[in-house]
């Protein structure tokens, strides 16, 4: 937040320039980015075209100014486009420590932060400016700068009433010019000159943080700065109400085809938009990029596992040639197939590319080996909506709703966590300290989406509805706040598919709006069904992840090894100097000591979690 400021016009001040010289920049903060230089340098260079402007942030001291520069950064720079943020704090800390505030060197701060702009626009940034800037004639001079050197220029008004600013001021300042403390304070004994014609007005004290970015978003967009995103729209494909009689009255007469509960788990996973830009199940051309490119090559989208629908001879065969099919499930007409493509299923060599392995013990490297010697690609439309009606279809939130979930939670960024195993108090751990560090980072209220995948897993996986008591009783006991934690079901199946599979969970939280997402140690890995040993180096996700094409809008936060303290009699993040200290407890010893009735070390898992493991365990054994 930028701090004192004076608006009032030059001629009608008395003071002389040695008396204002007396008053220096002292209550001024450094604002923290939420952007760090290893992002910046991996965004640098990543979207063609120029795309140098500047937008020139100008309101009232606590109107908003640097929280809203600060979040379009962190936006852009998730979207690949280079930019910076210049704030009214930090310069004043730095290039213009030298003035004061009297008029003159009010004038000189713009025109040097105008100069500035412009050349951070002309090496081809966005450049975001926040600074009370109250005279006209200064802002009008820095849009000239920017005209003569043939660079786009958006003035926005950051605007909020007074009263507004004066409430939001937590360091007091308002109150000091109230009392006399501070002279020459912007909005109460010198006036802003509110701007004439701005590019974009942001009403925030009736606009939330995420509807101003969006505003300055369609701006950038409009004036051509911003390409088309994507991910800015989910594309569901369930049919629209209004064409629903009509499309399933053309589905009874159509062909058919069986499939099963696999295929119909990727049917929910692209009915519902995780699989944001497809159309339907891919197309060769789709799959090709997919598995060598593990991206989109139209539109440069991340896209690591093929989201195919595999055949056999005898249905491609017979279906050759038709322009639409229907798909069936469970003796249900359940979607419609258009403009349908066969192509080969090459499977050792979609295995091979997919897992790195063609170990046809591998559980799901078994069911490719099994399924259909074809693939069939199309433009998929999904007539109902996908229910299991195993009592948790209220867990199971589509991208669109999750987006609508966390605007109600009144979120100003969401973290997620995805699990297939059951919360101990070292997962937990990491989630609270994740929440910490993001409110250390400025973020008033970050949510947390709580998402264990709710597809096919291996038969010795805790199943999805024990892990859901698991976690409800979590969340019962206050391990994790209910208040900023939203549980919700991943429909995906698990592939067991290393690094490969966790840049598809990463991507599709993205599609979901998550700004950050919590890797854990191997994940989406298991042992070799031959060997026993770790398939995939445990560090690898977290490291691909960082580098991965097309994950530039979502911040990859590393899992800390975590293991209970027997000293300390909790979870805690493991320290080598006390090694004598920490005891891991795996995952078979878990299972050894929940079914065998016995209790693990206090503050290793919430208690009433640990009964829900016991209970499942003991009627696993009895089964």
């Amino acid at each position: 937040m930028e701090m004192l400021g004076n608006s009032q016009k030059k001629q009608k001040l008395s003071n002389t320039s040695q008396s204002w010289g007396m008053q220096r920049s002292t209550n001024v903060t450094f604002q923290a980015h939420h952007v760090s230089r290893n992002k910046r340098g991996q965004v640098v260079g990543k979207k063609g075209g120029f795309r140098g402007c500047t937008v020139w942030l100008t309101g009232l001291s606590g109107a908003g100014k640097t929280t809203i520069s600060m979040a379009l950064e962190e936006y852009l720079m998730g979207k690949g486009i280079p930019c910076y943020t210049l704030d009214g704090d930090n310069i004043r800390q730095g290039l213009n420590k030298n003035l004061s505030f009297s008029p003159e060197d009010r004038e000189e701060n713009i025109r040097r932060i105008a100069e500035v702009a412009r050349l951070f626009a002309d090496s081809g940034l966005v450049c975001i400016t926040s600074f009370i800037s109250p005279y006209s004639r200064d802002r009008h001079n820095a849009k000239d700068i920017h005209i003569k050197a043939k660079l786009p220029f958006f003035e926005v008004f950051v605007d909020a009433p007074l009263h507004i600013c004066e409430q939001r001021d937590v360091k007091g300042l308002y109150k000091k010019a109230r009392a006399g403390e501070i002279r020459g304070f912007t909005g109460i004994d010198a006036e802003y000159e509110k701007p004439e014609t701005p590019d974009v007005v942001l009403k925030t004290d009736s606009t939330n943080i995420n509807e101003c970015i969006q505003q300055l978003v369609d701006l950038l967009r409009e004036k051509d700065i911003l390409p088309f995103d994507p991910f800015s729209e989910v594309k569901e494909l369930y049919v629209q109400e209004n064409k629903l009689d009509l499309v399933k009255a053309d589905a009874e007469t159509l062909p058919a085809v069986q499939i099963g509960k696999l295929d119909m788990q990727w049917v929910q996973v692209l009915a519902e938009g995780w699989a944001t830009p497809l159309n339907g199940f891919m197309r060769e051309r789709e799959y090709l990029q997919c598995l060598h490119f593990k991206y989109l090559q139209d539109g440069n989208i991340n896209l690591s596992v093929p989201v195919v629908l595999p055949v056999s001879t005898a249905d491609k065969e017979r279906l050759d040639g038709v322009t639409a099919m229907a798909l069936v499930y469970e003796g249900k007409r359940v979607a419609v197939l258009r403009n349908p493509e066969f192509y080969e299923h090459r499977k050792e060599e979609r295995c091979a590319r997919q897992w790195g392995t063609t170990c046809k013990d591998h559980p799901y490297i078994k069911m490719v080996m099994e399924s259909g010697d074809w693939l069939v690609g199309g433009d998929l439309q999904v007539l109902d909506r996908v229910c299991w009606n195993d009592g948790l279809d209220q867990y199971r939130l589509t991208p669109t709703e999750l987006r609508q979930k966390f605007k109600e939670f009144d979120a100003d960024t969401v973290f997620a966590f995805q699990l297939r195993n059951p919360v101990h108090n070292g997962h937990a751990l990491l989630m609270q300290d994740t929440r910490k560090q993001l409110i250390a980072e400025g973020y008033r209220k970050p949510v947390l989406l709580l998402h264990p995948l709710g597809g096919w897993t291996k038969e010795d996986d805790v199943p999805l509805h024990w892990r859901m008591k698991q976690h409800a009783a979590v969340l019962e006991e206050g391990v994790l706040d209910p208040d900023s934690t939203i549980v919700a079901i991943f429909p995906s199946p698990m592939m067991y598919a290393g690094p490969t599979e966790v840049q598809w969970h990463c991507r599709a939280r993205m599609v979901a709006g998550c700004k950050f997402y919590i890797v854990g140690r191997d994940p989406a890995g298991m042992p070799h069904p031959d060997t026993g040993k770790d398939l995939y180096k445990p560090t690898h996700g977290a490291e691909v992840l960082k580098m991965a094409p097309g994950l530039m809008a979502i911040n990859i936060i590393d899992f800390k090894v975590a293991a209970y303290n027997t000293a300390k009699k909790a979870m805690d993040y493991f320290d080598p100097r006390n090694r004598q200290d920490f005891d891991f407890i795996s995952g078979t010893r878990m299972r050894k000591m929940a079914r065998e009735g016995e209790n693990p070390p206090d503050g290793f898992m919430a208690p009433k979690a640990w009964e829900v493991l016991k209970e499942y365990y003991k009627s696993f054994d009895s089964a």
